[in-house]
């Protein structure tokens, strides 16, 4: 019997059961991808993020990957956080990830700052996606790789959401963020990701690699405070820094114990 160290951490989680949990399992060396995938199937969270200690590279202190319940996703910011939570040792960790580059988490006061990848999108019609998410999206942008943004007049049309999943899912792993300006802090956002196995996401770190950039253009400055809109909510403070995003934000452990093969 094999059995592994488990921590669960809400992350960007400003009250006790907000913020995005995620399980974060250390390893010593990578176990084969249908166990990895396995575990984050019987964990059932957004994400569960594994790593693995790389002393000989000199660039970073680990490896650092993201399974959902059914598919490892390219970029992951809230297990990003949550796996800097756990494991940073002094004031600065730095993940090694395959499709995201070197990504680092540094402790910030009672927080953390998450340093990941400003990402640009362009307008684009998704008359077909926008029809799944409902409402009445005033501009569609899109980003290849499975991204697209729907702008919505107000917070209000971003909260009365009630997305057709079926619909959504039918057209593969998207990472779909409504957003609009927001009523108690600067931006508001929901994002759905049907195809990847989570249906919506609590908090996404990954889509304010996106919405950051995006609302710096609209509203002319480089540092917002967001808002995400799940039932579980979470904030963010986004930073656009040159080709960056600084994301900041608290985690909180709330499961330790050790994960059984």
């Amino acid at each position: 019997m094999t059995s592994l160290p488990f921590t669960q951490v809400d992350a960007f989680a400003d009250a006790p059961f907000t913020g995005n949990p995620a399980a974060v399992i250390p390893l010593d060396a990578w176990l084969d991808d249908a166990t990895l995938q396995a575990i984050a199937a019987e964990n059932n969270l957004s994400e569960t993020a594994f790593t693995v200690p790389t002393p000989d590279d000199a660039e970073a202190d680990y490896g650092l990957r993201w399974f959902t319940p059914t598919v490892e996703v390219k970029l992951c910011g809230h297990a990003t956080l949550a796996s800097g939570h756990v494991l940073i040792d002094g004031d600065v960790i730095r993940f090694r990830t395959r499709h995201a580059g070197i990504l680092t988490v540094t402790r910030d006061g009672g927080g953390y700052a998450l340093s990941l990848p400003a990402w640009d999108m362009a307008p684009k019609p998704l008359p077909d996606l926008a029809a799944g998410l409902g409402g009445q999206p005033v501009e569609t942008h899109w980003r290849d790789g499975g991204y697209a943004l729907f702008f919505y007049p107000d917070a209000a049309a971003i909260r009365a959401l009630t997305p057709d999943f079926a619909t959504l899912k039918a057209h593969g792993d998207l990472l779909l963020m409504a957003t609009a300006p927001g009523d108690d802090s600067d931006i508001i956002s929901r994002c759905f990701v049907p195809g990847g196995g989570v249906d919506e996401d609590p908090v996404t770190g990954s889509a304010h690699c996106l919405l950051t950039r995006f609302w710096a253009d609209r509203l002319g400055r480089t540092q917002i405070s967001a808002y995400q809109a799940s039932a579980r909510g979470g904030r963010l403070g986004c930073t656009l820094a040159g080709d960056r995003v600084i994301l900041t934000g608290r985690c909180r452990t709330v499961i330790e114990g050790r994960f059984i093969l």
